[in-house]
């Protein structure tokens, strides 16, 4: 079909400013290049083709041209009414949100709760940017019930923040039942656009588990494996600890309540190395122990991506990387933001 349009020269060159023009609707622009193109004598299936359109969107806008001239170009759809964000749309989004969806869902989602209330979906995505709400996120605690929390947190965060003059600090842990796992396929290095694969089926070698001890002062790890992590390993690694300070320093070591922390032995031990206290942290409260976060990072580094052959090969990767470590190590810039919570600033302990 060939229909042949006839434009005046102000036609023209009206169409040809829309076409040309960056403030304007693209749709605008598009009806307009549609009547150009057929006044140019293009046929139907050319224009088409040239704008990616169909001939339906052809007919209709040729129709109106014909019928109005330029003013038929103008679309017919007046759109939605705008909405006004008030408080009080606001304030029913926002208590909602605070309840579970009566349909038995655990959060709410931004269609499904616009749903709910009648409203568009990106205004309760503003809402909720406006406020900082994310129903999808979920983070876990975990909550002391130790009766003694606050003295026992207290002297930790007093030993972080003011410690004793002429004494070192340690935070010692182990980390348990390391296994020395083996990949059953090669690994598949990293390349553009492809992250590193490894296989899904491994060997399993063994396990050990790794004491260390952190300085808080200088961030130097001394660390040991073992093969098993009883009371006689902590003693022998606290041994190993006194060992490598000056005689006499005192030592004071930050540890966990594990039941291998407190026997008869590491009793003894202590009386018979008076230099050296042991500090219980709260139960449930590992992020008071500092060296929990050199553990998270030897894992990361070492552990979770590892391919060992045995587990003399694990030992071997762990100690090397404590020595490379130990090159350039890092403290604990510790503070402690809100002390009105639990924990108050008489109760902070600053001298031992």
């Amino acid at each position: 079909m060939n229909n042949t349009m006839v434009l005046t020269k102000r036609e023209r060159m009206e169409l040809t400013r829309r076409t040309r023009s960056r403030t304007g609707r693209a749709e605008t622009a598009r009806r307009a290049r549609v009547i150009l193109l057929l006044a140019e004598g293009a046929t139907w299936d050319v224009v088409c083709h040239t704008l990616a359109c169909s001939r339906g969107f052809v007919a209709t806008w040729s129709q109106r041209f014909t019928a109005e001239r330029v003013a038929g170009l103008y679309s017919r759809h007046r759109g939605q009414t705008p909405q006004r964000q008030t408080p009080q749309t606001e304030a029913r989004i926002l208590e909602t949100t605070r309840r579970a969806p009566a349909d038995g869902a655990t959060h709410w989602s931004t269609r499904k709760l616009a749903a709910q209330l009648g409203v568009s979906h990106m205004r309760v995505a503003r809402v909720w940017a406006k406020h900082g709400i994310k129903p999808h996120r979920l983070e876990r605690y975990m909550a002391s019930n130790d009766p003694d929390f606050e003295r026992k947190a207290a002297d930790i965060i007093g030993l972080y923040l003011n410690p004793p003059q002429h004494a070192v600090v340690f935070c010692v842990d182990e980390k348990t039942a390391i296994q020395a796992l083996d990949r059953k396929d090669p690994v598949l290095p990293l390349s553009p656009g492809r992250a590193e694969r490894h296989g899904f089926e491994y060997y399993r070698h063994g396990t050990l588990s790794l004491y260390a001890a952190f300085n808080t002062k200088t961030g130097e790890v001394l660390g040991k494996t073992a093969d098993r992590h009883t009371s006689e390993q902590f003693i022998a690694f606290l041994t190993d600890l006194v060992a490598n300070q000056p005689k006499g320093v005192e030592i004071h070591v930050i540890a966990d309540n594990l039941s291998a922390h407190k026997t008869k032995r590491v009793t003894e031990f202590l009386q018979t190395y008076s230099n050296v206290r042991l500090h219980f942290t709260p139960t449930y409260s590992s992020w008071l122990n500092q060296v929990e976060l050199w553990f998270a990072k030897i894992e990361r580094d070492v552990i979770a991506r590892g391919v060992f052959t045995s587990v003399k090969d694990l030992e071997k990767k762990l100690m090397r990387d404590i020595r490379h470590y130990n090159k350039a190590p890092k403290t604990v810039k510790w503070k402690y933001c809100d002390p009105s919570r639990r924990i108050s600033t008489q109760s902070i302990v600053t001298g031992h």
